[in-house]
């Protein structure tokens, strides 16, 4: 128990204390009149032996050549006293030095006599350093000494006390702690929030309480604050009771700003997790108040948040700043104005500066600033604080320097990503369309996952969804190769596993070191990208679809019970650039109005969710919004939000209709020239079936030129189907067993024959082949309402 009794008990004793030293009493004539138990002890001599006999013989000085015990025996006034050094042999033979205090008396009658007090030499000089030790500690040493009463009033201070805290004499006596100290604040250690609670603790238990750190103005030192470490122990008396609380401080500023200032930076390595400027000039703010300040304003140009280049530091003060973060402690926040008097930062500090502006400085490039101030009743800035407040400014300025390079890729990747996927979707008529692209919010960058609705013949559309390993431009642009190549293979008229084969073979022939070996230039971001790839019929109410490592859609109407949206039981092939593996394309036959979902994996992938759950929740949210497409897009694309910062994500809904049954007729005959009669007439006679009087000439006359070009280079059996598509074109299409590709062909004047193709291609939008296992089709649309080119017929 560390207490300390009245008595210095648990320190040196006072060696010439009456109730423990060596007494001895001499006679005027200086000879041994008493010897106390003590000096038994010490000299080894038993009283009997030494009454009587003179001071000089029994005391006697072995080292000295003569005796030094003199004038015991002159008459008159007693000596002052005096101090002697003596070593005395004892009567076993040991040597024993001793210190002699001599003080003169008056016996009865006014005769003279001594009393002689001595102690141990090695005793004595112990006490001595201790009296010299609380001496210097009491008026030297630069550390305060209070004492407090059982009542934590205070009835002691030294000197170095009472000149930090500018008090005058007696002021301060029996004042309580809490009136002394009242603007005072315990840092450390938590447990204790004022003094007087130590006083109370260290009183009640007698534990003393070291290096509290404690804080507050000191009048001495122009209202500053300053920081102390102050120990607390009992004081007690010889029977242990109480008598009060002593508090020893030593001022430690310096050493605790310093020790603060590295704490700070070490802190300091956590700023800058996100590439969020905001989120960054937060977290500065926040180290710095209140431990470097008591107010902080920080400011970044606009052109870096935008991710331009910063203006370069030599073109001046900044402009065009834009404040981030703003944080307040005791003080008034910083004001604009005064955060625009320069920036400072790399000018050494002057005597009381309490406003410090840093520039947040990167290779010669101003990105902001940091403007930092303190009020009055704390110390001003030192060269210490510059440069603590220059280290945070560097390491911000780099923080904000890779948010400023992530925006610039971002935006960048965003725009291209943007430009590459379609602006406006086409709106054929046997569907309706609602989409989404969410980018991702986070560091990651923007993502590769795109979507394309794409036409295709016979009223037939072509529904894509895909999604490109990693982030940032390069996905971007990969995402854009990918769906250029998915046009160029869909305008073939493909089945969805035949262009999924062939658009692993694009992505097998371009993938670079697949095996990752030094010396490769990288991999290609297309190699692993997923890709589903469906062609719905409005004719037929049928979709073949296949996939390359996708997930599959979900479509509502095939679930039972309360759930009727499910996924479809799709096989999912490899994704593409693995090569050597099929991909399997599955026929669904869809009813009128079902809605198909087209998603990527940042729909249904997020934390804490597995892809399972997702599609579960994709199927409840269309199940729940069931009418608007636009509504389910919404409510479907919420899902994703938790995970918008990890993926991004794209989504394609698609309501699927079905031409009505009698918008379509189909003939087929045999593969005669004699035919051709009786097919114009079936046209011409189903056209007028359907109001389409206008378009009976010319279909009637591409059709001929359609059939006839089937009989004579292709093979049976012929077919022939019209489908009209609600009031936009005509669609003729012709079969043959076949696989001949027709092609164009510039007829002389005097060819009887190869101008075909040429009318077919004046007289129509569009047409085209498209070949199946079969056969092939040729195709043709022809405008409602067009008129006839008749300087095209009158040519030769």
């Amino acid at each position: 128990m560390a207490t300390m009794h009245a008595s210095c008990e648990t320190g040196h004793r006072n060696p010439f204390d009456t109730t423990t030293a060596a007494m001895i009493v001499l006679d005027a004539q200086g000879r041994v009149t008493g010897w106390s138990p003590a000096a038994r002890n010490l000299y080894g001599a038993d009283i009997r032996d030494v009454l009587g006999r003179s001071a000089s013989e029994v005391l006697r000085d072995v080292r000295a050549r003569g005796d030094t015990l003199q004038g015991f025996g002159a008459a008159g006034a007693p000596e002052d006293a005096r101090t002697e050094r003596r070593t005395v042999r004892r009567p076993d033979g040991a040597l024993v030095e001793t210190v002699l205090r001599i003080f003169p008396v008056e016996q009865g009658r006014g005769r003279p006599a001594w009393v002689v007090m001595a102690a141990a030499s090695d005793r004595y000089q112990e006490w001595v350093t201790d009296q010299s030790m609380l001496s210097g500690l009491f008026t030297q040493a630069p550390v305060g000494l209070s004492v407090y009463g059982p009542d934590a009033h205070l009835n002691w201070a030294n000197d170095v006390v009472q000149q930090v805290m500018g008090w005058r004499a007696g002021e301060w006596e029996g004042q309580a702690n809490r009136v002394l100290y009242p603007h005072g604040t315990i840092l450390s250690p938590p447990e204790y929030h004022e003094t007087e609670e130590v006083l109370e603790e260290v009183l009640r238990t007698g534990e003393a309480v070291l290096d509290v750190h404690w804080r507050g103005p000191t009048p001495a030192a122009c209202e500053c604050h300053r920081v102390y470490s102050c120990s607390y122990f009992r004081l007690q008396d010889d029977a242990g009771q109480p008598l009060g609380v002593c508090e020893a401080s030593v001022d430690i500023t310096d050493g605790y700003e310093a020790q603060a200032r590295l704490a700070l930076l070490s802190r300091a390595s956590g700023i800058g997790t996100t590439l969020d400027v905001g989120k960054t000039a937060e977290e500065v703010a926040g180290l710095v108040v209140p431990d470097l300040a008591d107010s902080v304003r920080i400011e970044v140009m606009e052109s870096v948040l935008a991710g331009e280049e910063p203006p370069s530091a030599a073109s001046g003060a900044p402009t065009g700043l834009r404040l981030m973060a703003e944080r307040t402690g005791s003080a008034p926040p910083v004001a604009q104005s005064d955060a625009l008097l320069g920036v400072i930062g790399s000018r050494p500090v002057t005597a009381h500066q309490r406003l410090l502006a840093v520039p947040l400085l990167l290779g010669g490039t101003t990105l902001g600033t940091i403007t930092l101030l303190r009020q009055p009743a704390r110390a001003p800035f030192t060269e210490g604080d510059r440069a603590l407040a220059e280290e945070l400014a560097s390491r911000t300025a780099v923080c904000v320097d890779n948010a400023r390079r992530y925006v610039r890729e971002h935006t960048t990747a965003l725009k291209l990503q943007r430009d590459l996927l379609p602006r406006g979707l086409p709106q054929p008529s046997g569907i309706e369309l609602a989409h989404r692209y969410i980018p991702t919010t986070g560091p990651l960058g923007v993502g590769g996952d795109w979507y394309d609705v794409i036409p295709l013949s016979g009223a037939r559309v072509g529904l894509v969804v895909g999604d490109v390993v990693g982030h940032g431009v390069d996905a971007a642009a990969t995402m854009g190769r990918l769906r250029t190549s998915v046009r160029a293979l869909a305008a073939l008229d493909l089945p969805p596993d035949e262009l999924l084969t062939r658009l692993d073979d694009l992505v097998g022939q371009t993938r670079v070191g697949i095996h990752g070996t030094p010396g490769d230039a990288g991999t290609d971001r297309a190699l692993g990208a997923t890709c589903l790839y469906a062609v719905y019929d409005p004719a037929s109410r049928t979709c073949a679809m296949a996939s390359a490592g996708h997930l599959p859609p979900v479509a509502t109407g095939r679930g039972t019970g309360t759930r009727q949206a499910e996924p479809l039981d799709l096989p999912t092939g490899p994704p593409l650039g693995i090569g050597g593996l099929p991909f399997e394309s599955v026929e669904f036959e869809f009813a009128e109005g079902t809605v198909l979902a087209l998603f990527t994996d940042g729909i249904v992938k997020a934390r804490g969710r597995d892809v399972d759950e997702g599609v579960a929740d994709v199927c409840g949210a269309l199940d729940a919004s069931a009418g608007s497409l636009e509504k389910a897009c919404d409510e479907v694309v919420s899902l994703c939000a938790p995970g918008s910062a990890e993926d991004d994500a794209a989504l394609l809904l698609v309501r699927v209709h079905a031409f009505p049954e009698d918008s379509t007729a189909s003939w087929q005959f045999a593969s005669d020239p004699a035919e051709v009669a009786g097919v114009r007439a079936f046209v011409r006679e189903k056209l007028e079936d359907w109001g389409l009087d206008e378009a009976a000439f010319v279909s009637e006359l591409v059709v001929s030129e359609l059939v006839t070009n089937a009989i004579r280079y292709g093979r049976p059996p012929v077919s022939l189907r019209l489908l009209r598509d609600i009031d936009r074109t005509l669609i003729c299409e012709v079969s043959d067993g076949g696989h001949t590709s027709p092609h164009l062909r510039n007829a002389g004047d005097e060819d009887e024959g190869g101008r075909g193709l040429f009318l077919v291609a004046q007289l129509t939008d569009m047409w085209g082949t498209r070949y199946e296992r079969q056969g092939k089709t040729i195709w043709a649309e022809i405008g409602l309402g067009q008129e006839v080119p008749l300087d095209l017929l009158l040519q030769p």
